[in-house]
């Protein structure tokens, strides 16, 4: 077992041309377009260079997307994202999806997102992770800060959803061996 992007439950792996079709269904999901900042559907050729480039070199990209599979069906649960990747600054962002909620608080998040940790700070050897979550989304807050991330900042009446605005928290979690 490579330990460092698998557990006995979970495991991170590169996406695939046959992830074509769920990344499809998760990223045209209208409930998911707030937090991912997404205004218009993606197209099926868009996932495709999508997920040809994520097999490019990091350093040309800045940004990377795993997906988070269960171990004993090989079930696609989500995915964890690398995103503004600076490698002089020795940081980048991080976002994650569960994306059925019967598959929600049921630790799967929060295994991903340990390994995902593990694997940035050991292998990649980043000095810092940070994310931004809306200040009404209770649930991503608990998962981040439950797995070392804290709260920096507050930007206020940062998100509109439609109806109103909303606040988006700043979290970063520094990883104290580098």
């Amino acid at each position: 077992m490579n330990t460092l992007l698998e557990n006995k439950r979970i495991r991170l792996r590169a996406m695939e041309p046959e992830d074509l079709e769920v990344l499809y269904l998760w990223e045209n999901d209208p409930r998911h377009w707030t937090v991912s900042q997404t205004l218009i559907p993606f197209s099926k050729f868009t996932l495709k260079q999508f997920i040809k480039q994520s097999t490019s070199d990091l350093y040309a990209t800045r940004q990377f997307r795993l997906m988070i599979i269960r171990r004993n069906d090989g079930h696609p649960l989500g995915a964890i994202d690398l995103f503004d990747f600076d490698p002089y600054h020795k940081r980048g962002g991080v976002g994650i999806l569960i994306h059925n909620e019967n598959d929600r608080n049921k630790g799967y998040a929060s295994e991903a997102l340990q390994l995902f940790k593990e694997y940035c700070f050991e292998h990649l050897k980043l000095h810092q992770l940070y994310c931004h979550i809306a200040t009404d989304n209770q649930a991503s807050l608990r998962l981040f800060t439950r797995n070392g991330f804290t709260v920096i900042g507050e930007k206020k009446d940062w998100l509109f959803n439609g109806k109103g605005f909303s606040g988006e928290w700043m979290l970063q979690c520094i990883n104290l061996s580098t």
